[in-house]
């Protein structure tokens, strides 16, 4: 078993769970999604991020810039919640953008996850 492998599948698989949670629920009601999810989500995304740096395949590279994708969504709904709290109230139209900008993000952890999936399945023992 490779103890490199089983951390960044890891931590792949949590950026995506992690992500979902924050995403499931009424895309326009605030009480539905926790600033603490999408904070964690957006670190553990970053960490996976930084696991796929090293990887010099073609996968490796279609892994990187699905995280970095991933990475963008969120850092934008991270910037885009705290400025809409500080000028004004998180109202429906705010959480929805937020919640849209964790559903691509979500999209680019799906890929990540399914690609990391496809290559495991396809190297040999």
């Amino acid at each position: 078993m490779n103890l490199q492998k089983v951390i960044s599948g890891f931590f792949f698989i949590l950026a995506m769970t992690l992500n979902f949670g924050f995403f499931y629920g009424d895309i326009g009601n605030p009480l539905l999604h926790s600033s603490y999810e999408l904070f964690a989500a957006l670190v553990i995304s970053l960490i996976s991020t930084v696991l796929k740096i090293g990887d010099k395949t073609q996968i490796g590279s279609v892994l990187l810039a699905s995280s970095l994708v991933a990475d963008i969504q969120l850092i934008a709904a991270a910037i885009f919640w705290t400025v809409t709290t500080y000028t004004s109230t998180v109202d429906s139209e705010a959480m929805a953008t937020i919640v849209s900008l964790s559903g691509g993000a979500l999209l680019a952890n799906i890929t990540s996850v399914i690609l990391y999936i496809g290559e495991t399945l396809k190297s040999k023992r």
